[in-house]
């Protein structure tokens, strides 16, 4: 009878160290590995102390529903989420599945006309499609709205600033979040498509006074997606706007528009795809008729939803999307 009952408890206590070993590896893994996909993203503020010409004063930060638009305006006419009244810059990272990685990371910059941004449209909703590809989605909230400085109808300055510091940092923490840092690119929408393009244009230009080492990485994107962007093209001339330029350096650009855009018209990346060929950079342009503004990555059963197949299958021939190389 002893002699079982202490076979019994033998047993027993082999069992639960079993568990608790798994509970433990389970554990270590999680936290050497984050979540992946839409569960537990990580959220890193891209500037270590003070925000470079911020004064912290346009109120709290806040999601709020954007406004019901008819389909003339827009592709997506219901309202979707938004945030507004950003004063501290963060980088949200949503990594693929492990065994899909590629070892390719792009920043999303969600337009909004540099007022608003639209977080779950062209944000989350963006970030859900690059992880289906084997892509790291990392979502820059970046500050909005203008600033009393920056006036309507012109780029904002401040949002540069962010996606310039914003890329420097993914480069200096592309081991930890499985990111080779030559494959560190930039997907935009509306005026987040003009903040892509003019990170992609201005890393040879500094925004902002160097705070810490970090400043020294480079700010080049590998490559850059403008999606129906504006402030590409001069108000009063057929020319891209004169706040851009076009370096030799600049990397491959994507560039996708619909051709009933009435709120940027598709003249914008046009005009921009021409003068990137002049410049003889590698470029590749899609403009969907009878297709208008906002249809950010959501599916369907009209042509212009395919972009993202086209997309890949342009990320795939640049080399993006094969197997990772060793940094």
């Amino acid at each position: 009878m002893g002699g079982t009952f202490w076979f019994n408890v033998k047993i027993k206590f082999q069992s639960l160290m079993r568990f608790a070993s798994a509970i433990f590896l389970v554990t270590w893994l999680s936290a050497a590995w984050p979540a992946t996909g839409t569960e537990n993203p990580l959220v890193v503020e891209i500037w270590p102390d003070k925000v470079p010409d911020e004064t912290g004063n346009i109120g709290e930060e806040k999601f709020r529903m954007s406004p019901g638009l008819d389909r003339k305006q827009v592709e997506v006419t219901e309202p979707t989420k938004l945030i507004t009244n950003v004063t501290k810059p963060t980088i949200t990272i949503y990594r693929p599945a492990r065994d899909k990685e590629t070892g390719t990371a792009i920043l999303i910059c969600p337009g909004g006309g540099y007022w608003d941004l639209y977080w779950q449209l062209e944000g989350e909703e963006v970030a859900v499609w690059l992880n289906s590809i084997g892509v790291t989605g990392i979502i820059l909230k970046y500050r909005v709205p203008r600033r009393p400085d920056e006036p309507k109808g012109e780029p904002a300055r401040r949002p540069l600033q962010d996606a310039q510091r914003a890329v420097r940092l993914v480069r200096s923490k592309a081991s930890d979040w499985g990111i080779h840092p030559q494959r560190i690119g930039m997907v935009g929408f509306s005026a987040g498509g003009h903040l892509a393009l003019a990170t992609a244009t201005s890393f040879d230009q500094g925004t902002y006074e160097p705070i810490d080492d970090r400043d020294k990485i480079s700010c080049r994107p590998d490559f850059a997606i403008p999606v129906y962007s504006g402030y590409l093209k001069a108000k009063d001339k057929d020319e891209v706007a004169p706040g851009l330029r076009i370096p030799t350096a600049t990397p491959p650009i994507f560039l996708v528009h619909g051709g009933d855009d009435i709120i940027s018209s598709p003249e914008h990346s046009l005009f921009m795809y021409l003068a990137l060929k002049r410049a003889g950079i590698p470029a590749e342009l899609h403009i969907y008729a009878k297709t208008a503004h906002d249809f950010g990555v959501r599916k369907n059963d009209q042509p212009y939803s395919t972009w993202t197949e086209s997309c890949a299958h342009w990320l795939r021939h640049q080399g993006f999307l094969n197997s990772p190389p060793q940094p």
